[in-house]
């Protein structure tokens, strides 16, 4: 096995337990965090707080992968066809500001890629995209019963991945 080139990318696009659900499946992806970003309320926001939509933070996840496997710009081609970037705080039956979709950069490089993307696939919808591109913040993990939602709670049918 050769080296490993991490990397992160941390994404917003509707529920986190589905967005996660995703990107489990995805070859290169090495560990998934669900957490909240991108909020004005301080200190450490709760499940709760964020589902107020006061907060101002989005649910998001924030993904570390091996570059030699799977590109940054693959992974932003996989999230914006994964969830619909022309709604506007919403995703399905999920709606406030919390379930943005948004593209959270971690540097200047994961902006311009991202700015590219965006454009490219906007050819694939019928409306605009919404898709906000944002430099990271402060992350904050989310509690642990969001963790690995999907798989361990594959009952629940909430997510379709």
């Amino acid at each position: 096995m050769g080296n490993k080139n991490l990397q992160m990318a941390t994404l917003g696009g509707g529920c986190f337990w589905c967005i996660e659900a995703v990107f489990n499946e995805i070859k290169g992806v090495e560990k998934i965090v669900s957490g909240y970003t991108g909020g004005t309320a301080p200190g450490k926001p709760t499940y709760r707080e964020v589902c107020s939509g006061l907060t101002g933070h989005a649910e998001v996840v924030q993904i570390t992968f091996d570059q030699n496997v799977i590109s940054y710009e693959d992974l932003l081609v996989v999230f914006m066809t994964s969830h619909d970037p022309t709604t506007l705080n919403r995703q399905g039956g999920d709606t406030g500001t919390q379930y943005r979709s948004v593209i959270y950069y971690h540097d200047n490089a994961q902006k311009e890629v991202a700015m590219i993307v965006a454009k490219e696939v906007a050819s694939y919808y019928e409306n605009p995209i919404v898709t906000e591109i944002s430099p990271l913040g402060t992350f904050y993990e989310a509690e642990d019963y969001h963790q690995d939602y999907y798989r361990n709670n594959t009952t629940q049918g909430y997510c379709s991945a």
